[in-house]
């Protein structure tokens, strides 16, 4: 490739004015405010095409060397969907009953959480996310991949960022280990599981525990050095 065909204009941005940058900032913070992760769910069906989208703005994340280390695997079909909730919940005992240590149930407590997964199978759609150890920017390809963690975790939540925009609830769920998805999902061995993602409409009367609404105040997160 020549120096000349390496680089191409940049497209896509437009400088805004302070005060339409304060709006834009603002409006998304309010909308992002509001989103949290739910475990109950309405079955009413998501159209395919909303879910492809948002796996769309998931791809355009930032990844180590635009290798793009990410697969993503929509279900939607009951059986699979069964499948992994036994198999999950089958993790999830032996997590609950004697794996997790004293003090990590007991910050899980304020959640409410235990073995039992029906969301599993009353979402419409999960979404399993795998980060790829090898690959490239191309499919097809053998390169080692890098920095494969952060840039699956960044497209990870460009996909929740996307599924809450369009109005659905999500929940991250992260039964460990999570082998079985490699096998359910047909996926090779050189990807890992990520996390599975809960995708649909929050059911109707949805709560979510009141510990979630706790949320640190810019101060506490943040330093400045001007």
């Amino acid at each position: 490739m020549s120096a000349e065909e390496k680089y191409v204009p940049l497209k896509g941005y437009s400088r805004l004015d302070e005060d339409a940058m304060r709006g834009e900032i603002e409006a998304l913070r309010e909308s992002l405010s509001k989103r949290r992760s739910i475990r109950m769910f309405s079955n009413d069906p998501v159209p395919r095409d909303i879910i492809e989208n948002a796996i769309r703005v998931a791809g355009t994340a930032p990844s180590g060397a635009n290798h793009q280390p990410w697969h993503f695997v929509a279900i939607s079909d009951p059986e699979t969907k069964r499948k992994i909730r036994e198999a999950a919940e089958e993790e999830e005992r032996e997590f609950y009953g004697g794996r997790a240590s004293e003090e990590w149930l007991d910050a899980l407590d304020p959640l409410g959480t235990d073995d039992h997964k029906p969301f599993l199978e009353t979402a419409p759609w999960l979404i399993a996310v795998f980060a790829q150890r090898r690959g490239g920017e191309k499919n097809g390809q053998d390169k080692k991949n890098y920095y494969v963690t952060e840039s699956v975790g960044l497209a990870t939540g460009m996909l929740i960022t996307a599924l809450h925009s369009a109005g659905l609830g999500t929940l991250t769920h992260t039964p460990a280990p999570m082998g079985f998805l490699t096998e359910i999902c047909g996926r090779p061995k050189t990807e890992k599981p990520f996390v599975l993602m809960v995708v649909g409409y929050p059911a109707e009367g949805c709560q979510v525990p009141t510990h979630a609404l706790i949320k640190k105040d810019l101060e506490e997160i943040t330093t400045f050095i001007d």
